[in-house]
């Protein structure tokens, strides 16, 4: 932080200078000019506002007089009327006055006299006679005893249909009774015929306002207008201030003048916007004024400020020049080395002399700086002339072009780090600056590796894998060798990482990749193509597959010996698929494809065994996709049509029912449908080659659907013919039941075809309740609270834990065929068999078994008090016209008993 004096000190330096200086002087002119503008500007707009106020008076004295004048001659008509009715009777007064010449202008003004009931009994202009008992005229002077005169508002009568004013007085006769009224009637527009545009203007108001507030004529330019309601005790006598009027809102500068003897007021109104007009156009001017010289002083003082400045900025930009390039060199990263050439009596550049140099070249060079400075570049670097950056520095200073290098240190202090130099051209030499970029290197080196290598094992990758393969075979062709590719597939692996967790998956995939690489030679390559798959390019090996067989079958029993994760030891095995180059493909992608069909090969022959390309292992692909292509023909061509039968139609799905029988009663409770598919070429084709291929593509879902959809529609028509209520039974695989939707699919199925949730059954396995246990107990909570029955299929295969057996809302367990084939044999099956049935039972879970076959599979199952059965030895999977027999047939018997 600076002394406070010195700060001050420089503070002051600034100020002083003239492009500072100028501009705080310039500002008292600039104020005095608009200060002045303003005071004129508001001296004007005084005197308009005065202007239009005494303009306002003016006119509402003489408009008044005018129509005092008027009024009282109206007002004399009136008395003149009221006398001769007086005397000469009602009837008779208007003859008596017309005889006398008393009478005014019938063009303007409407005469006539009401009697005492209301009737209009004499009037100039002569008119028929009418009733106006009802007007409000009438209806006040025969209320009141007053004499004074009244005015009604603008209405329309018998006399004139367009609307005028009403002056009347009051009739009396010789006793002082009402005897009628007295009527002038005039037009609202007489009252205003004195408004003249030279001195209203064409907003300019002018009117007769009653005293309940009422206008009874009002006149803005040509239009003459009445009957709105005007405030009058919001109008000052004298205008002061304008403010909105009636009938427009315009703002105008407004008097008011009581009249004497009649309940009106004259109003003379000046809109502002007229009245100010002069004074805008003046203000403008002085604006305009004031904005000409102030621009004018601006520019002038910006002009010479701007040369001021521009001054002030080259000095210091000369002083500052050598601080900057101080505090610049030395707070880089770069060392810095500002060289000039040493030439020659020729002219010829020799040499370089160290001008300057910061901290960080030391550290490069090893030198402090001031050894530095002032000395031959060839006297501290005598290697440089030899590393080429002699060579640089010459062709920079004589093509005046900057050149960049990056090179790995071999001497001290920087050996073995990356540097980089950037030589620029400079007047009479050039400036070389020398970074380490050892930390960028080593990043690259990482970004590199990460591109190629699998992030989790650190085996090259799918990219990596390409590029190695491609010059294998590059090398294999021009060597004439050969090389062998294989593809490793995990068997077992997604059951691991779905029950423990994808941490142990992942520590399961480094331990194999470690097993698998300390099999390999050193110039061998395993690779990670993602998932649980993994690929082995061995080049250089025999065409003979047998001499490739030791090393396979190491790796096979590698990866199967147990791994320990956690507290358990896991055990999983491998499937391979082998390609020899050139024998299995000419390419990298025809051996790619080809080692993926014979790994697919090792796994269709039951895993954990390695398997060489043949060519009839494409034959089998070309035919997973043909049933592919079946499949999604064969679904839509269902969908389209009706209700399968049997035999259903070539191309089309259809569902077969196996009766489930209670082993106690011998009675069929229930069914479970069964998929079946007619290929239109093929046959009947067996669920286990389709099923798997719909679910790796997917179709699974929507068959899935259609299978749950027709399953619960045909147990509705069973329902509806009257046969006894049978459960039927639905499979669900595993890609339907991880949907997030299956809850609300099952409800809409039951809703739409009737079906009472009591009545469906849905089968899921065990190993697919295992994949995520918390998400399964959480959809079969949901089914079950829906009221739907929940089975465990193929229980014994999915090494379910007894505690997470617990925790399923389920209702039967399903014996696995695997276990009921050799029951009559098999003291091994017997014992499991015995297991599920006492599991089932403490855990109040019926037991059923599937496949029975044999007489002596029912008998083992009915003296171990096993639940229910189904299989061949009662019925096969049939049509449901079919189950409709049986249960016909059922019902018949047990009425004969």
């Amino acid at each position: 932080m600076l002394p406070r004096a010195p700060r001050l000190s420089r503070l002051l330096g600034h100020a002083l200078e003239t492009y500072i200086a100028l501009p705080l002087f310039a500002l008292l002119p600039l104020v005095a000019i608009w200060i002045a503008a303003f005071h004129f500007i508001a001296a004007e707009r005084e005197a308009a506002v005065t202007e239009a106020r005494e303009a306002t008076r003016e006119l509402v004295d003489t408009y008044e007089a005018q129509m005092a004048h008027r009024l009282t001659a109206i007002d004399q008509t009136l008395k003149v009327l009221k006398y001769a009715a007086e005397q000469h009777g009602p009837a008779a007064a208007i003859d008596e006055l017309r005889r006398e010449g008393l009478l005014p202008p019938a063009l303007v003004f409407v005469v006539g006299i009401a009697d005492r009931d209301g009737r209009i009994v004499a009037s100039n202009p002569a008119m028929r006679p009418r009733d106006v008992s009802h007007e409000t005229f009438f209806t006040a002077h025969r209320a009141s005893a007053s004499a004074a005169p009244f005015v009604s508002q603008a209405v329309g009568d018998a006399a004139r249909v367009e609307p005028h004013l009403h002056f009347s007085r009051r009739i009396d006769d010789a006793a002082g009774r009402f005897a009628g009224v007295a009527i002038v009637a005039a037009a609202p527009a007489y009252f205003t015929s004195t408004y003249e545009r030279s001195r209203e203007g064409e907003l300019g108001l002018v009117g007769l306002i009653g005293s309940d507030g009422v206008a009874r004529a009002l006149r803005v330019g040509d239009k003459v207008s009445w009957g709105q309601q005007v405030a009058l005790d919001n109008m000052a006598s004298d205008a002061l201030d304008p403010h909105p009027t009636a009938p427009d809102g315009v703002a105008r500068y407004v008097s008011v003048r009581r009249l004497h003897g009649f309940p009106l007021a004259a109003v003379i109104g000046l809109a502002e916007s007229e009245e100010m007009t002069d004074y805008e156009e003046r203000r403008g001017s002085f604006l305009v004024a004031a904005a000409a010289a102030s621009a004018l002083l601006i520019a002038l003082v910006g002009l010479i400020s701007a040369w001021s400045w521009q001054l002030a900025k080259a000095r210091r930009r000369e002083r500052r020049a050598q601080e900057t390039y101080a505090a610049a060199s030395e707070a880089s990263l770069d060392a810095f080395f500002v060289l000039r050439s040493v030439l020659d009596a020729d002219g010829k550049v020799v040499d370089f002399l160290v001008e300057e140099t910061n901290t960080r070249a030391e550290q490069v060079t090893g030198i402090p700086k001031e050894q530095l400075r002032g000395r031959l570049m060839g006297e501290l670097l005598p290697f440089y002339r030899m590393n080429g950056m002699f060579e640089e520095l010459v062709s920079v200073v004589v093509d005046g072009k900057a050149v960049e290098t990056e090179w790995q240190a071999a001497t001290s202090p920087a050996v073995g780090r990356w540097l980089q130099r950037q030589i620029v051209p400079v007047e009479g030499g050039a400036v070389a600056m020398v970074r380490d970029i050892t930390e960028r290197k080593q990043a690259e080196e990482r970004i590199r590796h990460l591109a190629h290598h699998d992030e989790l094992t650190g085996l090259p990758n799918r990219s990596l894998i390409r590029d190695r393969l491609d010059q294998a075979v590059l090398n294999a062709q021009r060597n004439g060798k050969h090389l062998a590719l294989a593809f490793v597939d995990l068997d077992g692996f997604k059951l691991v990482n779905d029950g423990l967790g994808h941490s142990a998956g992942d520590e399961l995939l480094k331990e194999v990749g470690r097993r698998m690489q300390a099999c390999l030679r050193r110039n061998d390559t395993l690779g990670r193509l993602g998932g649980d798959e993994f690929v082995i390019l061995l080049p250089d090996v025999s065409d003979n597959a047998l001499a490739l067989t030791p090393v396979l079958e190491k790796i096979r029993q590698a990866v199967t010996e147990p791994v320990p994760i956690g507290d358990q030891a896991v055990q999983i095995s491998c499937s391979m698929g082998v390609v020899i180059y050139p024998r299995d493909g000419d390419d990298p992608k025809t051996l790619m494809m080809n080692a993926d069909a014979a790994m697919y090969r090792a796994k269709d022959l039951g895993s954990n065994n390695f398997q060489f390309y043949t060519r009839e292992m494409n034959a089998s692909v070309e035919e997973k996709l043909m049933l592919l292509e079946g499949l999604r023909k064969a679904f839509d061509a269902t969908q389209g049509g009706d209700s399968p039968a049997v035999p259903a139609p070539a191309g089309r799905f259809f569902l077969m029912y196996q009766p489930k029988v209670d082993l106690r009663t011998g009675r069929i409770f229930g069914v479970e449908a069964l998929i079946r598919w007619r290929h239109p070429e093929h046959g009947m084709v067996p669920p286990p080659r389709f099923i798997g291929l719909a679910e790796e593509s997917g179709l699974i879902v929507a068959i899935g659907e259609w299978v749950l959809r027709t399953a619960c529609r045909q147990a509705q028509l069973w329902r509806a013919a009257g046969l006894e209520p049978l459960t039927v039974s639905v499979n669900v695989s595993a890609r339907q039941f991880e949907e997030k939707h299956l809850v609300e699919r099952i409800a809409t199925a039951l809703r739409d075809t009737g079906l009472p949730p009591s009545a469906l059954e849905v089968e899921v396995t065990e190993s697919l309740l295992m994949r995520d246990m918390t998400q399964a107990v959480e959809r079969m909570r949901g089914l079950k609270d829906m009221g739907v029955s929940l089975s465990i299929d193929d229980f014994g295969t999915g090494y379910s834990s007894l505690s997470a057996l617990k925790s399923f809302p389920i209702s039967t367990l399903k014996i696995d065929k695997s276990f009921v084939r050799d029951l009559g044999h098999s003291l091994d099956d017997q014992a499991i068999a015995l297991a599920v049935i006492s599991l089932g039972h403490r855990l109040q879970l019926r037991v059923i078994a599937e496949g029975v076959e044999t007489e002596e599979q029912r008998e083992f199952l009915v003296a171990n008090e096993c639940d229910e059965m189904q299989g061949y030895l009662f019925s096969p999977p049939v049509p449901a016209e079919r189950i409709t027999e049986m249960l016909l047939a059922q019902v018949q018997t047990e009425r004969a008993a």
